[in-house]
């Protein structure tokens, strides 16, 4: 056994300001130098990307009017280099962000593309998006917001495990009608810390802290597809089904075909997070009496709770009017939720400390997300993979190919953002839907749907990331739930597509 080491000067740790040391890193540590599984997997994603690049060309693809798409060599290796992040993301072999920073690294070592590219795309505007998201809810958590709202709504539910967990989705569900889900997730995992804290002391994470963080993550997603102001992606997929249709879907419409599948999702995913993670206690006896003192003891609205609310609804207000008044769409949102975070510190609310609080691990992974999903995208490889996906289903009947466009964009979206996604996409199944008389509205609705419910990877979405960051699961624990909630996804979209959706009104088959 490897000895903890004496704290230097004798002074106690937390008063000499350095950084504390976890228990349970001297215990074993002789052991982990030899994690055989850890180095096999580190070893599996390096040998992928090198057998992918070095491999002979790959067959050109070609889309049904004729047009070749050649794989080239920056594409394969691309392609490698996606397989590698998968593996080291799945397994966890270092941290997140750190097979982000990889994936910058390896492009620009393999010259698949500059290093202004590769390494920029850490800095795009979906990233601040992240951190802006995430210094809002530092500022709810500081302010006592969080509590507050916390207290609130446990008073509403009671005392019920079961209730409890339903009260949490069915709240960050109906706050992503309104608010991007990345903001929302941030926002809200604050109020799920506080209300994991009334579960009880415990030395390892529960059952029904890991159903907390994980259901959140999935109904974020599941909610965020009912309007436009729930995540970017859909007002991209609207843009190329316009351009490439010459037919405009407006908020309405889409919110018409996408409230009933987001609700049935909401309330299937809360019943799978019950049955996967069923709470160790079925109440929590005398959590109505706690909760209601708590909350009394916190008094009247502060005059840092007033500012934050204000500087977040205006956020939010100035966020939603873009999709409704076209002088305010050239506004970027990434700016706009940043410009909270600047008045934070501007009115006090937040200090430098807070600053330094940033997880970087989560900024770092969605920093190499948007780096591999812009070089699967400028390299070719995107569309060349869409297109021989897509190909094998173009002589399948209308259904088969639908669900193999959804199970395409859904495994897409697990890897690389979901904009990118719809991106690759959208615009291939739109080409190939008129020559199997395919009405190109059930193309958009589907791929939107599956592009909105990463529940695989934390790289999928935002919310799976920010859940990640309670450290109260691992990446392979949220991989395993999503395995049965993906399932659920394909056969909801399938009864969707088939009957519910054709039921509403919606074109299908126009052959």
């Amino acid at each position: 056994m490897i000895q903890k080491p004496e704290m230097p000067f004798g002074g106690d740790q937390a008063q000499s300001g350095l950084p504390s040391i976890p228990e349970n890193i001297y215990v074993g540590a002789q052991y982990r130098r030899y994690d055989i599984k850890r180095i096999f997997l580190i070893l599996l994603g390096i040998s992928l990307f090198m057998v992918v690049y070095f491999s002979k060309p790959w067959h050109d693809a070609i889309d049904p009017t004729g047009k070749s798409f050649t794989l080239t060599n920056e594409g394969k290796a691309a392609l490698g280099l996606f397989l590698w992040a998968v593996i080291w993301w799945v397994a966890e072999v270092v941290p997140i962000g750190i097979t982000g920073i990889t994936i910058g690294v390896v492009q620009v070592l393999f010259l698949i593309r500059p290093a202004r590219e590769a390494f920029g795309d850490f800095m795009d505007p979906s990233v601040w998006f992240v951190i802006g998201s995430i210094m809002i809810g530092t500022a709810f958590a500081k302010t006592g917001l969080t509590k507050r709202l916390a207290y609130k709504m446990l008073m509403i539910v009671g005392e019920n495990t079961r209730m409890i967990y339903l009260g949490c989705f069915f709240m960050t569900a109906c706050l992503t009608l309104i608010i991007a889900h990345t903001a929302v997730a941030a926002a809200v995992y604050p109020i799920l810390m506080a209300i994991n804290g009334l579960y009880g002391p415990s030395d390892k994470p529960t059952n029904f802290g890991k159903g907390l963080f994980i259901g959140m993550a999935f109904v974020a997603g599941a909610g965020s597809v009912i309007t436009l102001l729930g995540a970017a992606r859909g007002a991209v997929a609207i843009g190329f089904y316009r351009d490439i249709t010459g037919r405009e879907i407006n908020f309405f419409e889409l919110s018409y075909y996408m409230l009933p599948i987001g609700l049935v999702m909401v309330i299937l995913l809360w019943v799978l997070i019950f049955v996967i993670f069923k709470p160790e206690k079925k109440t929590i006896v005398g959590l109505h009496q706690r909760v209601a003192i708590l909350n009394t003891r916190l008094g009247k609205l502060t005059s840092a709770e007033i500012s934050t609310l204000i500087i977040v609804f205006a956020c939010i207000a100035l966020l939603s009017l873009r999709e409704f008044i076209p002088i305010l769409e050239p506004l970027n949102k990434s700016a706009i939720i940043l410009v909270s975070t600047i008045l934070f510190f501007v009115f006090r609310v937040l200090t430098v400390d807070d600053l330094q609080k940033i997880p970087w691990n989560i900024v770092l992974l969605f920093g190499g997300a948007m780096s591999i999903g812009f070089c699967l995208w400028q390299t070719g490889a995107a569309s060349w993979l869409a297109i021989k996906w897509l190909n094998l289903f173009k002589d399948s009947h209308w259904f088969i190919f639908i669900m193999g466009l959804a199970f395409f964009v859904m495994a897409m979206t697990n890897l690389i953002m979901n904009v990118a996604a719809i991106a690759i996409t959208l615009p291939v199944g739109l080409v190939i839907a008129p020559y199997i008389n395919l009405a190109p509205e059930v193309i958009l609705f589907s791929a939107l749907a599956a592009a909105g419910m990463p529940f695989l990877l934390l790289v999928g979405a935002a919310p799976n990331a920010i859940a990640y960051e309670s450290r109260l699961f691992s990446t392979g624990q949220f991989f395993k739930a999503g395995i049965p909630a993906t399932i659920i996804l394909l056969i909801v979209l399938g009864i969707f597509i088939r009957y519910i959706w054709p039921w509403l009104g919606m074109p299908v088959y126009v052959g």
